[in-house]
């Protein structure tokens, strides 16, 4: 069940919202020997509200994060300390309050692959992420408990029962939410999916951070190589859960040329980084296992950003459901 209270959740069109948080990032950019030379253009979602503010020396990002995604702002600032050259350095972070203040990140993956739609580009991204992860492992106890959702497959059979028990966020029996036969069948399959945790938990691949929704506009492609951003979704999970999204989104937007095979090629080049300590048919079998298991955390993720009373939830709420139903979907490969 969301525990959203509007006592809890900020009101982003409070104009005392509004001067408190410019007071903030004003200050901050003073700190950084900036100034602000023009109107913020914002951007809102149920999940969040992102500024693009001008300064004399170029744009940077204000985000602010909702009760559900508040995690983000802590998460961005331990990963700049964890992998430098992956992510975005904030400027300023706000772990109290889930905001950040962030430099412009240039042209994304999306900009690039649409001049030059060449599926190499994700084969030259993908390790660095897979990098990144790595490098987050050994801090994954501590990311739970600096906020950081907890999706290791030692809990996802739990929480997808406890899921299956919240019945408004599924929209059970409601318009674009989950059948009754849809439902029972999804009960039916706890079992079954429990296993299947417990078999990608005993192959023993250390859980760490997982973006949850790396696709093609959550990746800068500048100069100095790929940073990742956007990380409102991600949990502390199998690592591998990651491929659910990412290779989905990979056919999806290229569909002549993403066929099964060079699907497959891009898998491989993210789990390369992790040949030194498993042979290539486990991490073959942990990927499938990560991806089939992947639609609860999906779900799980959309309803947290949805922790919200804003009225524009209404507009995204099937996703829930929807993620779940693809329980039953076919694999990305």
């Amino acid at each position: 069940m969301t525990t959203t209270s509007a006592e809890r959740t900020p009101d982003w069109s409070d104009e005392r919202w509004q001067v408190r948080a410019r007071s903030w990032v004003d200050a901050h950019l003073s700190r950084a020997g900036r100034r602000v030379t023009g109107l913020v253009e914002p951007r809102v979602r149920p999940w969040s509200l992102v500024w693009r503010v001008p300064t004399d020396d170029g744009p940077v990002w204000f985000k602010a994060n909702n009760p559900g995604t508040v995690h983000e702002a802590v998460l961005v600032e331990t990963l700049a300390e964890l992998t430098p050259d992956r992510v975005l350095t904030p400027i300023a972070v706000d772990r109290r309050q889930g905001w950040s203040l962030l430099p412009d990140g240039g042209e994304s993956l999306r900009d690039v692959l649409g001049r030059d739609p060449d599926l190499s580009h994700w084969e030259r991204a993908l390790p660095g992420y897979a990098a990144l992860q790595l490098a987050s492992a050994p801090r994954a106890d501590e990311l739970v408990a600096l906020g950081v959702p907890d999706h290791r497959p030692e809990v996802l059979a739990g929480l997808l029962a406890e899921l299956l028990d919240d019945h408004g966020s599924l929209l059970t029996g409601a318009e674009g939410g989950l059948s009754q036969d849809m439902y029972e069948r999804l009960r039916a399959e706890l079992p079954s999916y429990a296993e299947r945790c417990r078999r990608l938990a005993d192959i023993g691949i250390p859980a760490t951070v997982q973006h949850d929704d790396l696709h093609d506009g959550n990746v800068f492609a500048g100069p100095d190589g790929y940073r990742y951003f956007d990380w409102g979704d991600a949990s502390v999970a199998h690592p591998f859960g990651t491929l659910l999204v990412t290779l989905r989104s990979i056919r999806y937007a290229d569909k002549p040329a993403a066929d099964d095979t060079r699907l497959a090629r891009l898998r491989d080049a993210y789990l390369e980084a992790w040949t030194g300590r498993y042979d290539r048919r486990t991490l073959v079998e942990a990927a499938d296992l990560a991806i089939q298991l992947g639609p609860v955390s999906r779900s799980l993720s959309w309803r947290r950003a949805l922790d919200t009373p804003d009225e524009s939830r209404a507009e995204y709420a099937d996703a829930v459901p929807g993620w779940l139903e693809e329980l039953f979907a076919a694999d990305p490969l």
